[in-house]
């Protein structure tokens, strides 16, 4: 990524870093069950990464346990392996990144770009809004007095630019779209934001493969990585399934949790709603089989400037 010094307020586009080998990552939280909106993000992420002889790392997303559901960890990879996915290394967890996260606050601290703030929702209800929600206005940037309080990174008025390999040419400017944003929230949790950029960052991630509604999260996350002295990614943003009411699914739309005893099913519904022409013969074949015609075919290209796909009916149940 090219950038110059925040003293001078520019920000230049976001470039993939140099050329090294690929290293994926599949990154569920563990909120609930692998539902097949997940799995749609799993299979593309996989076959992306071992069709360009890369690896695909597995890290769950354990940084927010009042969202957290017991045991949900457990049923996400014992998902994942009775579809045949196999992670190169041994799982993550992000939350044993712990230290780390709090050495990137602190280096943002120190360089005068992260303040506290003691704003409560009901301080910024006359707040601005914008499509990414309230424009925080600034309220705390000449400092605050509170026992209690979060951590807000500043932000800039120069548009951040990149290019994403399914979405294309995009552009958000952080401070009249999102305004500074929180990295550490007033209960002491790190913010997604800032946990998922060091992470990437300590694993060696060249390329992230995920659903569509990150999309707006990418641009604060490439501000962190420049302010850290991070490389970029390259980032690939799907298309998500949505159901019949045209919402994504997820665990917060009442998505169901994929049935481990139809793998095979579900591995050939997630191939074929991908956009990959799986042959008719191949539907009452196991997992090995569909994986390797995956392997063989993938062809990552077909999803491109397509935002959702209608889940099968199967899936909605």
């Amino acid at each position: 990524m090219q950038s110059a010094s925040s003293e001078t307020g520019t920000i230049v586009t976001a470039k993939q870093s140099e050329a090294k080998p690929y290293i994926g990552r599949f990154a569920p939280s563990p909120t609930g069950p692998l539902h097949f909106g997940s799995l749609l993000a799993a299979v593309a992420s996989y076959l992306e990464a071992r069709c360009r002889s890369g690896q695909w790392l597995v890290r769950v997303e354990d940084i927010d346990p009042p969202r957290e559901q017991a045991g949900a960890s457990d049923e996400i990879l014992a998902a994942l392996e009775a579809h045949g996915f196999e992670w190169d290394g041994p799982v993550t967890w992000q939350n044993d990144s712990r230290k780390a996260h709090e050495q990137a606050i602190e280096a943002l601290l120190e360089s005068g770009m992260a303040y506290p703030c003691n704003c409560s929702r009901r301080d910024l209800a006359d707040a601005p809004r914008g499509p990414l929600g309230i424009i925080y206005p600034g309220t705390c940037r000449s400092g605050c007095h509170a026992d209690e309080f979060a951590l807000r990174v500043r932000t800039e008025a120069t548009p951040i630019e990149f290019v994403d390999q399914l979405q294309g040419p995009q552009a958000q400017s952080l401070e009249s779209e999102s305004g500074d944003f929180v990295i550490l929230r007033r209960d002491g949790l790190i913010a997604y934001q800032l946990a998922v950029v060091v992470d990437d960052y300590l694993q060696g991630i060249t390329d992230v493969v995920r659903g569509i509604d990150l999309l707006d999260s990418t641009p604060r996350q490439i501000w962190l990585q420049c302010l850290l002295g991070y490389p970029t990614p390259q980032y690939c943003h799907l298309p998500v399934a949505i159901n019949e009411r045209g919402q994504k699914l997820s665990k917060s739309h009442g998505a169901a949790g994929v049935a481990l005893e139809t793998a095979a099913d579900n591995l050939f519904a997630a191939l074929t709603l991908l956009g990959q022409p799986v042959p008719p013969e191949l539907r009452s074949a196991p997992v090995q089989a569909l994986w390797e015609w995956g392997l063989e075919h993938w062809n990552l290209s077909v999803l491109s400037g397509i935002t959702n796909l209608p889940a099968p009916s199967s899936e909605l149940a």
